[in-house]
């Protein structure tokens, strides 16, 4: 590995009223490759791939949406994805060829957006997300997202409530990790996202324009599906195979909704293999 790949530089690009942070890695000249989280996570959810990407010559950028982690959050409370969309292209601006896109959940759906509006793209990967979803899922992420309003009086209490979110996933020993994902604010600590953002939000597969975004997708596609996944169903897979014929699909055994997180190097070698064979 050289010295760029191992390399991560911070940086802040202005999109709007927002100002959103993203991390770069990997060679400057190499195909641009940008991961954007879903819902609730930051752009830390991507390290593995980010080094991997880098690792294999790819320019990474791994952001922080708008409203979440360390980018900024929205004056007016606009978190569609519109707004989503005009931040990929600002953070596409500075690059030197036109980017694949990695998206996972709503990072997907920001995507399939920004796709819809015609701007030049290398290809995507929809990471457990499409038009068709279970709503059973998306309704226990809003669930979460909306609870502990009042935050926590701990970083362990915090850390019981992402354990029973996800049972399937070892309760870590430590939990210091955690505080990338919490704001401490009047001695109390908060998960880092707007509250404002999913107030009045609707199952993606009700979102204006994502049907017709994947059905005009020209580009190399990939969808990815955490097998354990209670977001995206089997008859969500079958929809957008149907919207999107020249797509590919990649299966990876034992991973929930958030797969890169449950089987980091089964995501990555899929992922990668796809956007080596397609750059």
């Amino acid at each position: 590995m050289n010295a760029i790949s191992q390399s991560v530089e911070v940086r802040h690009i202005q999109s709007g009223d927002v100002q959103i942070t993203v991390d770069v890695a990997g060679p400057p000249d190499g195909v641009p490759v940008i991961l954007l989280h879903g819902g609730g996570q930051t752009r830390g959810a991507w390290g593995g791939a980010l080094a991997e990407g880098a690792r294999r010559g790819f320019h990474m950028t791994s952001a922080d949406l708008r409203g979440h982690g360390e980018s900024g959050w929205s004056p007016t409370g606009d978190y569609s994805m519109a707004a989503h969309a005009a931040d990929i292209r600002a953070i596409a601006g500075a690059l030197s060829a036109p980017p694949f896109l990695v998206g996972a959940s709503l990072g997907g759906m920001a995507s399939l957006s920004y796709a819809a509006m015609g701007h030049p793209l290398a290809g995507v990967v929809m990471v457990d997300i499409a038009p068709t979803v279970n709503s059973t899922g998306t309704d226990k992420i809003l669930a979460f997202m909306h609870s502990a309003p009042d935050g926590f009086a701990s970083v362990e209490e915090a850390a019981d409530a992402v354990a029973a979110y996800l049972p399937h996933r070892p309760r870590p020993k430590d939990t210091s990790g955690l505080m990338r994902n919490l704001r401490l604010r009047d001695g109390r600590y908060y998960w880092h996202w707007d509250p404002r953002m999913f107030q009045g939000a609707r199952p993606p597969g009700n979102t204006d324009g994502l049907r017709e975004a994947a059905r005009n997708l020209k580009v190399p596609t990939l969808l990815v599906r955490g097998r354990l996944s209670d977001v995206l169903s089997q008859e969500g897979i079958d929809d957008f195979l149907q919207l999107v014929p020249h797509a590919e699909l990649a299966d990876i055994a034992g991973a929930d909704h958030m797969v890169a997180g449950d089987r980091n190097d089964a995501f990555n070698e899929a992922v990668f293999v796809f956007l080596e064979r397609h750059r």
